[in-house]
Protein backbone atom coordinates (compact mmCIF):
# COMPACT_ATOMS: atom_id res chain seq x y z
CA UNK A 1 0.00 0.00 0.00
CA UNK A 2 0.98 3.30 -0.83
CA UNK A 3 1.04 6.40 1.90
CA UNK A 4 -0.53 9.54 0.50
CA UNK A 5 1.36 12.01 2.39
CA UNK A 6 -0.79 15.23 4.26
CA UNK A 7 -0.50 18.29 2.12
CA UNK A 8 -0.96 20.69 4.49
CA UNK A 9 1.84 18.65 7.02
CA UNK A 10 3.97 19.05 3.75
CA UNK A 11 3.41 22.38 3.14
CA UNK A 12 4.35 23.09 6.95
CA UNK A 13 7.13 20.95 6.71
CA UNK A 14 8.65 22.89 3.65
CA UNK A 15 7.77 26.44 5.40
CA UNK A 16 10.99 28.61 4.97
CA UNK A 17 12.74 29.64 8.62
CA UNK A 18 12.06 32.99 7.80
CA UNK A 19 8.53 32.26 8.18
CA UNK A 20 8.76 30.24 11.71
CA UNK A 21 11.00 32.83 13.04
CA UNK A 22 7.94 35.38 11.99
CA UNK A 23 5.32 33.31 13.81
CA UNK A 24 7.22 33.11 16.83
CA UNK A 25 7.75 36.81 16.87
CA UNK A 26 3.99 37.17 16.68
CA UNK A 27 3.57 34.93 19.49
CA UNK A 28 5.79 36.53 21.36
CA UNK A 29 4.59 39.88 20.86
CA UNK A 30 0.97 38.78 21.48
CA UNK A 31 2.10 37.39 24.90
CA UNK A 32 3.96 40.64 25.33
CA UNK A 33 0.54 42.99 24.88
CA UNK A 34 -1.15 40.30 27.24
CA UNK A 35 1.01 41.49 30.13
CA UNK A 36 1.10 44.66 29.19
CA UNK A 37 -2.93 44.62 29.15
CA UNK A 38 -2.83 42.77 32.53
CA UNK A 39 -0.49 45.17 34.57
CA UNK A 40 -2.85 48.21 33.19
CA UNK A 41 -6.11 46.28 34.64
CA UNK A 42 -4.13 46.25 37.73
CA UNK A 43 -3.02 50.05 37.57
CA UNK A 44 -6.42 51.47 36.56
CA UNK A 45 -8.06 49.44 40.04
CA UNK A 46 -5.37 50.37 41.74
CA UNK A 47 -5.82 53.71 41.14
CA UNK A 48 -9.79 54.13 41.85
CA UNK A 49 -9.40 52.42 44.86
CA UNK A 50 -6.82 54.63 46.79
CA UNK A 51 -8.66 57.33 48.70
CA UNK A 52 -9.15 61.36 47.52
CA UNK A 53 -9.92 63.12 50.68
CA UNK A 54 -9.69 67.14 50.71
CA UNK A 55 -11.51 69.42 52.50
CA UNK A 56 -15.00 70.98 50.53
CA UNK A 57 -15.05 74.31 50.22
CA UNK A 58 -17.55 76.81 48.30
CA UNK A 59 -14.76 78.42 46.82
CA UNK A 60 -13.75 75.62 44.49
CA UNK A 61 -17.34 75.77 43.03
CA UNK A 62 -16.73 79.42 41.67
CA UNK A 63 -15.75 80.26 38.28
CA UNK A 64 -12.21 81.80 39.78
CA UNK A 65 -11.39 78.95 42.04
CA UNK A 66 -8.42 78.01 39.62
CA UNK A 67 -7.14 81.70 39.78
CA UNK A 68 -7.30 81.79 43.49
CA UNK A 69 -5.79 78.61 43.68
CA UNK A 70 -2.62 79.09 41.36
CA UNK A 71 -1.74 82.47 42.26
CA UNK A 72 0.17 82.83 45.48
CA UNK A 73 0.72 86.01 47.30
CA UNK A 74 3.85 88.64 46.93
CA UNK A 75 4.82 87.32 50.42
CA UNK A 76 5.17 83.33 48.93
CA UNK A 77 8.61 82.38 48.40
CA UNK A 78 9.97 78.74 47.46
CA UNK A 79 12.35 77.37 49.07
CA UNK A 80 11.43 78.10 53.07
CA UNK A 81 14.91 78.08 53.84
CA UNK A 82 16.05 81.38 56.05
CA UNK A 83 20.03 82.18 57.07
CA UNK A 84 18.86 85.46 58.85
CA UNK A 85 18.14 85.47 62.70
CA UNK A 86 20.38 82.97 65.24
CA UNK A 87 20.38 79.27 65.28
CA UNK A 88 19.62 78.22 68.96
CA UNK A 89 22.10 75.80 70.12
CA UNK A 90 23.11 73.37 73.18
CA UNK A 91 24.37 70.27 74.90
CA UNK A 92 20.80 68.66 74.20
CA UNK A 93 20.26 69.75 70.35
CA UNK A 94 19.96 67.46 67.82
CA UNK A 95 21.34 68.13 64.29
CA UNK A 96 17.68 67.62 62.76
CA UNK A 97 16.38 70.09 65.60
CA UNK A 98 18.98 72.78 65.21
CA UNK A 99 18.08 72.76 61.45
CA UNK A 100 14.43 73.36 61.46
CA UNK A 101 15.19 77.08 62.76
CA UNK A 102 16.42 77.67 59.16
CA UNK A 103 12.76 76.95 57.82
CA UNK A 104 11.17 80.18 57.84
CA UNK A 105 7.16 80.44 59.55
CA UNK A 106 4.95 81.14 56.62
CA UNK A 107 2.63 84.32 57.42
CA UNK A 108 -1.52 83.89 56.94
CA UNK A 109 -1.78 84.58 53.48
CA UNK A 110 0.98 82.27 52.49
CA UNK A 111 -0.99 79.27 54.74
CA UNK A 112 -4.28 80.26 53.24
CA UNK A 113 -3.11 79.76 49.96
CA UNK A 114 -1.35 76.83 50.32
CA UNK A 115 -4.23 74.90 51.77
CA UNK A 116 -6.84 75.93 49.16
CA UNK A 117 -4.08 75.03 46.70
CA UNK A 118 -3.71 71.54 48.01
CA UNK A 119 -7.12 71.01 48.84
CA UNK A 120 -8.12 72.40 45.35
CA UNK A 121 -5.40 70.16 43.46
CA UNK A 122 -7.28 66.92 45.37
CA UNK A 123 -10.40 68.25 44.51
CA UNK A 124 -10.01 68.76 40.96
CA UNK A 125 -7.60 65.14 40.69
CA UNK A 126 -11.29 64.02 42.62
CA UNK A 127 -13.73 65.65 39.55
CA UNK A 128 -11.07 64.36 36.72
CA UNK A 129 -10.87 60.87 38.20
CA UNK A 130 -15.07 60.44 38.39
CA UNK A 131 -15.06 61.50 34.61
CA UNK A 132 -13.35 58.18 34.03
CA UNK A 133 -14.46 54.81 32.40
CA UNK A 134 -12.95 52.49 35.52
CA UNK A 135 -12.49 49.70 32.32
CA UNK A 136 -11.13 51.97 30.03
CA UNK A 137 -9.33 55.23 31.84
CA UNK A 138 -5.83 55.75 29.19
CA UNK A 139 -2.43 56.02 30.72
CA UNK A 140 -2.58 59.39 29.75
CA UNK A 141 -5.87 59.69 31.87
CA UNK A 142 -4.55 58.66 34.98
CA UNK A 143 -1.32 60.15 34.85
CA UNK A 144 -2.90 63.57 34.68
CA UNK A 145 -4.94 62.84 37.95
CA UNK A 146 -1.52 61.40 39.73
CA UNK A 147 0.18 64.84 38.45
CA UNK A 148 -2.37 66.97 39.99
CA UNK A 149 -2.36 64.73 43.60
CA UNK A 150 1.44 64.60 43.66
CA UNK A 151 1.63 68.43 43.19
CA UNK A 152 -1.04 68.29 45.97
CA UNK A 153 1.70 66.34 48.33
CA UNK A 154 4.44 69.00 47.27
CA UNK A 155 2.19 71.99 48.77
CA UNK A 156 1.68 69.19 51.85
CA UNK A 157 4.96 69.03 52.57
CA UNK A 158 5.15 72.97 52.50
CA UNK A 159 3.07 73.36 55.12
CA UNK A 160 4.44 70.23 57.40
CA UNK A 161 7.99 71.27 56.80
CA UNK A 162 7.08 75.16 58.32
CA UNK A 163 4.94 74.05 61.37
CA UNK A 164 8.02 71.44 62.48
CA UNK A 165 9.10 74.11 64.74
CA UNK A 166 5.80 73.64 66.10
CA UNK A 167 6.24 70.43 67.14
CA UNK A 168 9.06 70.91 69.05
CA UNK A 169 8.04 73.75 70.91
CA UNK A 170 4.86 71.77 72.01
CA UNK A 171 7.20 68.11 73.14
CA UNK A 172 9.54 70.25 75.01
CA UNK A 173 6.51 70.46 77.68
CA UNK A 174 5.83 66.84 77.82
CA UNK A 175 9.34 65.15 78.35
CA UNK A 176 9.06 62.73 81.47
CA UNK A 177 10.66 59.51 82.33
CA UNK A 178 8.43 57.69 80.31
CA UNK A 179 8.82 60.08 76.91
CA UNK A 180 12.51 61.54 75.14
CA UNK A 181 12.29 64.68 73.26
CA UNK A 182 13.30 62.79 70.35
CA UNK A 183 10.33 60.25 70.74
CA UNK A 184 7.69 63.10 71.35
CA UNK A 185 8.59 64.96 68.31
CA UNK A 186 8.00 61.82 65.94
CA UNK A 187 5.23 61.11 67.76
CA UNK A 188 4.01 65.34 67.10
CA UNK A 189 5.25 64.66 63.79
CA UNK A 190 2.77 62.44 62.70
CA UNK A 191 0.04 64.05 64.58
CA UNK A 192 0.96 67.74 62.72
CA UNK A 193 0.56 65.45 58.98
CA UNK A 194 -2.92 64.46 60.55
CA UNK A 195 -3.66 68.39 61.34
CA UNK A 196 -2.61 68.94 58.02
CA UNK A 197 -5.03 66.85 56.27
CA UNK A 198 -8.01 67.97 58.59
CA UNK A 199 -7.42 71.63 58.52
CA UNK A 200 -10.56 73.60 57.14
CA UNK A 201 -8.51 76.66 56.17
CA UNK A 202 -11.99 78.27 55.08
CA UNK A 203 -12.94 79.10 58.10
CA UNK A 204 -10.01 81.71 58.26
CA UNK A 205 -8.48 80.39 61.71
CA UNK A 206 -4.54 80.32 61.76
CA UNK A 207 -3.00 76.64 61.14
CA UNK A 208 -0.74 76.97 64.35
CA UNK A 209 -3.79 77.21 66.59
CA UNK A 210 -5.44 74.15 65.74
CA UNK A 211 -2.62 72.22 65.24
CA UNK A 212 -1.14 73.02 69.12
CA UNK A 213 -4.31 72.00 69.81
CA UNK A 214 -4.13 68.67 68.30
CA UNK A 215 -0.50 68.04 69.04
CA UNK A 216 -1.31 68.65 72.49
CA UNK A 217 -4.03 66.28 72.64
CA UNK A 218 -1.94 63.50 71.36
CA UNK A 219 1.07 64.15 73.53
CA UNK A 220 -1.77 64.25 76.59
CA UNK A 221 -2.94 61.04 75.57
CA UNK A 222 1.19 59.57 75.69
CA UNK A 223 1.28 61.59 78.75
CA UNK A 224 -1.49 59.25 80.28
CA UNK A 225 0.06 56.28 78.96
CA UNK A 226 2.62 57.08 80.95
CA UNK A 227 1.53 57.53 83.90
CA UNK A 228 -0.56 54.41 84.08
CA UNK A 229 2.76 52.34 83.40
CA UNK A 230 4.37 54.28 85.96
CA UNK A 231 1.92 53.85 88.30
CA UNK A 232 1.86 50.34 87.63
CA UNK A 233 5.62 49.54 87.58
CA UNK A 234 7.45 51.92 89.85
CA UNK A 235 7.37 50.66 93.67
CA UNK A 236 10.50 52.95 95.65
CA UNK A 237 10.91 55.60 93.63
CA UNK A 238 8.45 58.34 95.19
CA UNK A 239 9.99 61.20 93.72
CA UNK A 240 9.06 59.82 90.16
CA UNK A 241 5.77 58.44 91.65
CA UNK A 242 4.70 61.91 92.87
CA UNK A 243 6.06 63.26 89.49
CA UNK A 244 3.19 60.41 87.92
CA UNK A 245 0.91 62.24 89.72
CA UNK A 246 0.59 65.32 89.39
CA UNK A 247 -2.22 66.81 87.25
CA UNK A 248 -2.11 68.00 83.91
CA UNK A 249 -3.32 71.41 82.76
CA UNK A 250 -6.24 71.19 80.28
CA UNK A 251 -7.11 74.68 79.73
CA UNK A 252 -7.60 74.75 76.25
CA UNK A 253 -10.65 76.62 76.09
CA UNK A 254 -11.98 80.48 77.24
CA UNK A 255 -14.42 80.72 79.90
CA UNK A 256 -17.37 81.59 77.40
CA UNK A 257 -16.21 78.34 75.77
CA UNK A 258 -16.48 76.36 78.50
CA UNK A 259 -19.27 77.81 79.84
CA UNK A 260 -21.07 76.60 76.58
CA UNK A 261 -19.57 72.78 76.55
CA UNK A 262 -21.15 72.73 80.04
CA UNK A 263 -24.67 73.71 78.91
CA UNK A 264 -24.42 71.36 75.64
CA UNK A 265 -23.16 68.28 78.28
CA UNK A 266 -26.40 69.62 80.70
CA UNK A 267 -28.70 68.96 77.70
CA UNK A 268 -27.03 65.82 77.29
CA UNK A 269 -27.28 64.24 81.20
CA UNK A 270 -30.97 65.27 80.32
CA UNK A 271 -31.69 63.07 77.08
CA UNK A 272 -30.69 59.95 79.53
CA UNK A 273 -32.58 57.83 81.49
CA UNK A 274 -33.12 59.03 85.47
CA UNK A 275 -30.78 55.98 86.68
CA UNK A 276 -28.41 56.78 83.75
CA UNK A 277 -28.16 59.96 84.78
CA UNK A 278 -27.41 59.50 88.23
CA UNK A 279 -24.58 57.22 87.88
CA UNK A 280 -22.71 59.31 85.16
CA UNK A 281 -22.64 62.18 87.78
CA UNK A 282 -21.58 60.15 90.48
CA UNK A 283 -19.39 58.19 88.54
CA UNK A 284 -17.36 61.08 87.48
CA UNK A 285 -18.05 63.18 90.38
CA UNK A 286 -20.05 65.57 88.43
CA UNK A 287 -21.93 66.56 91.78
CA UNK A 288 -18.96 67.68 92.96
CA UNK A 289 -18.14 65.39 95.34
CA UNK A 290 -15.31 62.50 95.08
CA UNK A 291 -16.32 59.62 91.98
CA UNK A 292 -18.14 56.72 93.47
CA UNK A 293 -17.15 53.30 92.65
CA UNK A 294 -19.29 50.45 91.06
CA UNK A 295 -19.40 48.90 94.61
CA UNK A 296 -20.68 52.30 96.44
CA UNK A 297 -23.20 52.86 93.97
CA UNK A 298 -24.36 49.22 93.46
CA UNK A 299 -24.87 48.95 97.78
CA UNK A 300 -26.71 52.97 97.39
CA UNK A 301 -29.32 51.31 94.63
CA UNK A 302 -29.43 48.07 95.74
CA UNK A 303 -28.03 46.27 92.87
CA UNK A 304 -24.64 44.05 91.99
CA UNK A 305 -21.58 46.76 90.74
CA UNK A 306 -21.27 44.85 87.54
CA UNK A 307 -24.90 46.73 86.80
CA UNK A 308 -24.04 49.09 87.74
CA UNK A 309 -21.01 48.70 84.99
CA UNK A 310 -23.39 47.92 82.20
CA UNK A 311 -25.80 50.74 82.75
CA UNK A 312 -23.03 53.53 82.74
CA UNK A 313 -21.88 51.69 79.59
CA UNK A 314 -25.23 51.95 77.92
CA UNK A 315 -25.73 55.55 78.71
CA UNK A 316 -21.70 56.69 77.74
CA UNK A 317 -22.87 54.79 74.07
CA UNK A 318 -26.12 57.36 74.54
CA UNK A 319 -23.35 60.30 75.07
CA UNK A 320 -21.44 59.63 72.07
CA UNK A 321 -24.31 59.75 69.94
CA UNK A 322 -25.25 62.81 70.77
CA UNK A 323 -21.63 64.36 70.77
CA UNK A 324 -21.31 62.90 67.34
CA UNK A 325 -24.65 64.21 66.05
CA UNK A 326 -23.94 67.93 67.37
CA UNK A 327 -20.69 67.45 66.13
CA UNK A 328 -19.06 68.31 68.91
CA UNK A 329 -15.59 67.66 68.36
CA UNK A 330 -15.65 69.88 65.15
CA UNK A 331 -16.99 72.58 67.16
CA UNK A 332 -14.07 72.10 69.32
CA UNK A 333 -11.58 71.92 66.88
CA UNK A 334 -12.99 74.96 65.01
CA UNK A 335 -12.43 77.39 68.22
CA UNK A 336 -9.21 76.11 68.08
Amino acid sequence: MIAIANPRKAAASRLHPSAKTHNAATAGHEAEKAAKRAQMRARREAFFAAAIEFIPCRQFLKADSERRASVPPASAAVPLERFDGPTPSGAGLTPYIASLYKTRLLDKEEEQFYFRRMNWLKFKASKLRARLDKRRASLKQIERVEGLLAEAETVKAILITSNLRLVVSIAKKFVDATWSLDELVSEGNLALMRSVEKFNFALGNRFSTYATYAIQRHFFRLSDKGRQHRKRFVNDDEPLRDRAEKPLSTEYCSSEQIAMLKQVFADFLAELEPRERKIVVARFGFDGKTPRTFRELGTQMGVCKERIRQIQSRAMDKLRELASEAKLEQTVDNWL
